[in-house]
Formats: C-alpha cells, structure tokens, sequence
C-alpha cells in the first residue's frame, strides 16, 4: 500500500491581537517533505501512526510537509497559501497513492479563508480522485463544516479534554482508512448541529462517563467511530459550534439514528458541562481558604493555547495588591523581561516591567523589584501526550513572595516539569496560577489539592456576549439572540 501523510495545523482565534504567519510556524515546527522528526508532533498524530502501521504491515510511505503553529490570530493569506501548495506539491509528486493521512485542527482561519481545512482538503481530493482513501485527524475544539465531511472519508478528533489521546486517536484513523482502501468496510456518516458551544471538561462528570460510553460503542454492533465536535468559541465563523458526527459500517440510518440520540444527550446536559468560573477575586479567596495545597488556578482568558498572547497581568496585579505570597504564576510570554533577566544574571536584584504589552486585553504592565532565582536556556516541557513542548529561554524571577516564569516562546503550561524545570519546587506552594485552560489538567492535578478556574479578562474571555461574532450561524446556546 502506497500511503501519503502530512500535516498543516493552528487553532485561530479570530479576536486575539497576534496575527499567525510563516514565522509563527517555522517557531513552533515546519518541517519540509521528509524531514519529520524522530518523536511525534502533537499536531501529525496521524504521519506517526502511519509509521508505525507502515512499518509493521510493510507500507510504502511518503512523507510531505509538517507544519503546525502556536495558536493565534488569524492566519495571513501569504502563510497559509505557501504552506497548503507546499504540501499539494508534495502530495501530486507522491501519486499514484492508495491512501492520504492528513492531521489538521479543524479551526484554522486565514485572510480569505474561513475554512483552511475544507479548502485544504476540497484540493487534496482534486488532485487523487474520488477513489483514494482520504483520512484526518482533527482537534474537537474544531470547526466541522460541510467541505471537511464531503472531502475526507473518514475524520477521527480526539476525545479527550485534555488531549491525552492524540496517539490513540491517530492509530484508529489510520486503521479504519487502511481497512476502508481494503474494502473491509464501507463507511456511512451523519453530522447534527446541537446549535450550542460547550466546553467538555472530560476530566470530570458528567462528559467523563459520556465519553467512556461512546468509545464503548466504537467497533461493536456496526458503529466505527464516534466524534464529538465541542467548537471553539473564539472563531467568528460560520461553522462554530458543537457538534456530533458518526460513521457507521454501510448503515446509514444508524449512523442518523445515533448521532441524533447523542446530540440531544449533550444539548441535555450542556448545563453541567462547564465548572464553575469565578471572578478573579473570588478565585483567589477560594483558594486561601482551601486548606492545605498547592491550589491550581486556571487562567484560560489568557491561554496561549487557544491564540491568547500569555502576557496578562490581572491576576497577578490582584495578588501582589493582596500581598498574597508562597505562590507561583506562569508562563508569562515576555521576551524582553527575560532578556533583561538573563543580563542581569542569577542572584540579581532589579526592578522589572512584566507583561501587559501586547494589547488592552493582557492588561497594564505590572512594576515589580525582582530577584533573579534560576535562568534556564531552551526549557523544554512536557507536552499532550508527552510530546517535547519547548518554551525558548525561561527565567524565574520573585517578587514579593510570587514566583514567575517569564519565557520567550508562546506555549500554554501543560506539564509541571515547566516549573520544576526552571527550578521552581511546586510541593509547598499554597497557589499556582497556569495560562492555560485545560491541557494542565492531566499532569497538574497530580500535585495539586484543588483545581479552581477563573473567569479574568483576556483573549479568551468567558464573557462570550461581549465578543463581536459577525457570521456565526445562531441560534447558538447561550449566546444572546
């Protein structure tokens, strides 16, 4: 079998003030045709499935460009057209193929294009033909459109929130397409809009049962995969929004059937879904009269994973104007700070302008009279399912009894080695404040006492009425009329 695999991949947030070009990718990992590294790339789950199923069943794999982007504004015109020949090319200079893995987010928006991956893979079915196999792996924070379901046979996302899956998520993609070029199944699909956005916190009831029960359906009774589509809020387009999609083996009723049931057990349940999100203030008084810690605040208005800058001050201005100590904050994208603190050197006391320097929504910078603690080049943290996720050079600095972590590269806390690491020991803390809105959960709850997430300010605001949506298609629960 002749198989071809790439990856083009960002998640954009259409109201975040950092637009998304070629730099924002050669940064965070492009790599041209062949050139994929030894480990997998949380965003080509399915190139590294395919290596493993090509190794062991002797295929013939061709691989082209791997691209993926840190979350973030929209995606210039000039970056996503030379990323998405690029990888055209590669894949016309590949054929004849049996077989095309792609592993995309589902929610990448570019100047022109409101949906990057229906027009990624509307091209790709041009060029192969409608009897090559077309597979891919997306995010569920995606935006599922009509051009995605007319052009792939087969779209598997993750189930996990956070993305713990990837690998096994990727694997059952490569499966079903390998089984669908050898005719052991006929795949039959249905999509229903639950006209909602949600937040799916599988780490908790009730999505942590709803989601063991659907991958107990997956491969019994003629159901072959189950994908829920939560959306992402900050995408103004068309598309977003919650959704359900199902394949089944040459049953289209019951794929109809199934995908509706489920559908209205989530708009059901769309209440209990989200945790609680207090205010800034209420955050904080929680955590102090929690006993015992660490206590885990999730700041996710200002998560680089979802295209917000990580350079916000509001927590952390309240809790220096709190006096609240023994705690830690991070990471804080401030590239010019940890310059300053690197010149400066370990042990050096100096006074730090932090953050606040994007756009009104990371806040005012925050004065501080700093001690340099630790400075490490090149942090690498742990990433979804351990995945290297590196953060560029770190420097931990205190300042009135708050510890941060000021990086140089934009990525959301996902791993507490991105603490311990950069020599902040996270056992006796009482607070820990992460940007990030969800993916620390898997390795932070290890550690922490209690996890509380914060409704602050930011690009990724809870508040999603004060955002201006122009083409998001409504009604759209519980977004105002």
């Amino acid at each position: 079998m002749r198989v071809f695999s790439g990856a083009l991949s960002t998640e954009t947030n259409t109201f975040a003030p950092l637009p998304t070009g070629l730099t924002s990718f050669r940064e965070y990992g492009c790599f041209p045709a062949g050139q994929h590294p030894a480990h997998m790339l949380n965003y080509a789950g399915p190139l590294w499935a395919a290596r493993l199923r090509g190794e062991r069943d002797g295929w013939d794999l061709v691989e082209g460009l791997v691209a993926g982007a840190q979350p973030g504004g929209t995606t210039s015109r000039h970056a996503y057209e030379t990323l998405r020949d690029e990888l055209l090319r590669d894949l016309r200079c590949a054929m004849p193929v049996d077989m095309v893995l792609l592993g995309l987010h589902g929610a990448m928006v570019a100047d022109g294009y409101d949906d990057c991956e229906g027009d990624l893979l509307a091209r790709a079915r041009q060029i192969v033909g409608p009897d090559v196999v077309i597979g891919a792996g997306i995010d569920p924070h995606n935006h599922l459109s009509q051009a995605m379901l007319d052009n792939a046979d087969l779209m598997v996302s993750y189930k996990e929130y956070p993305h713990t899956d990837v690998k096994e998520r990727a694997i059952e993609l490569v499966d079903l397409c390998a089984a669908l070029v050898e005719k052991r199944i006929r795949p039959t699909l249905a999509a229903v809009d639950c006209e909602m956005i949600v937040l799916i916190h599988t780490s908790r009831q009730p999505a942590r049962a709803f989601i063991d029960r659907i991958q107990a359906m997956e491969g019994r009774n003629g159901v072959l995969s189950i994908s829920i589509t939560h959306g992402f809020a900050w995408g103004d387009v068309a598309d977003m929004g919650t959704k359900v999609f199902v394949y089944t083996d040459n049953d289209p009723a019951l794929a109809a059937r199934l995908a509706r049931q489920l559908a209205d057990e989530l708009i059901a349940m769309r209440e209990q879904l989200a945790p609680p999100y207090p205010d800034v203030d209420r955050a904080l008084d929680q955590a102090l009269g929690f006993v015992g810690g660490p206590v885990v605040i999730s700041d996710g208005a200002d998560n680089p994973g979802g295209g917000a800058a990580s350079d916000a001050t509001f927590i952390l201005r309240r809790m220096v104007e709190r006096g609240i100590t023994n705690a830690a904050l991070g990471p804080l994208w401030d590239p010019i700070a940890t310059r300053i603190a690197f010149e400066a050197g370990v042990g050096a006391r100096l006074a730090l302008r932090i953050g606040g320097k994007i756009s009104p929504q990371s806040g005012d910078p925050v004065d501080l009279l700093c001690t340099v603690k630790a400075l490490t080049p090149a942090l690498v943290q742990t990433g979804l399912s351990g995945t290297p996720t590196p953060m560029g050079d770190c420097a931990l600095v205190e300042a009135q009894g708050i510890e941060i972590l000021l990086c140089t590269l934009r990525n959301q806390a996902m791993g507490t080695d991105l603490f311990t690491g950069a020599g902040c020991e996270l056992d006796g803390k009482k607070i820990i404040v992460v940007k990030s809105s969800q993916h620390f959960y898997a390795s932070f709850a290890k550690v922490a006492r209690h996890v509380i997430y914060a409704a602050a300010a930011g690009s990724m605001t809870l508040d999603l009425d004060c955002l201006s949506y122009l083409k998001v298609q409504r009604p759209k629960w519980p977004l105002k009329p």
